[in-house]
C-alpha cells in the first residue's frame, strides 16, 4: 500500500504542472494530505523517525485548511522535488528490503 500512495502521489503532483483548473489543485491538496498523513503513520509504526519528520512536513505543507501561498512557480518547483523524492524512496524501499 506504500508503493501504490507514493506513485499515486507522485503521478498526481507532475500533472500539477500542467494547466488544471483550481478544483484539481484543491484535489491535490487534499489527497497529499492524506497520503502522506498515512505514510508518516507507517514510518511511526515502522520506527523510521526520519520519514516521520519528512511526510509529516509534507502532510502540513499540503494540507488545504490553511493555506501557504507560494506561487505558481515555486508550488510547481516543491511538485517537482516531492515528486521525485517519492520516486526514488520507492528505490530505497526496494533496496532496503533486499538487504
Amino acid at each position: 500500500m506504500k508503493n501504490t500512495i507514493k506513485i499515486v502521489l507522485s503521478i498526481l503532483l507532475f500533472l500539477c504542472l500542467a494547466d488544471m483548473p483550481y478544483g484539481y489543485y484543491q484535489f491535490v491538496r487534499f489527497v497529499a494530505m492524506i497520503g502522506f498523513a498515512i505514510l508518516a503513520f507507517q514510518s511511526a509504526e515502522s520506527e523510521n523517525k526520519s520519514f516521520l519528520i519528512i511526510y509529516g512536513a509534507l502532510a502540513l505543507l499540503f494540507q488545504p485548511f490553511i493555506k501557504i501561498a507560494l506561487g505558481r512557480e515555486l508550488w510547481n518547483i516543491v511538485d517537482v522535488i516531492v515528486g521525485v523524492g517519492l520516486i526514488i524512496s520507492l528505490f530505497i524501499d526496494k533496496q532496503q528490503k533486499k538487504d
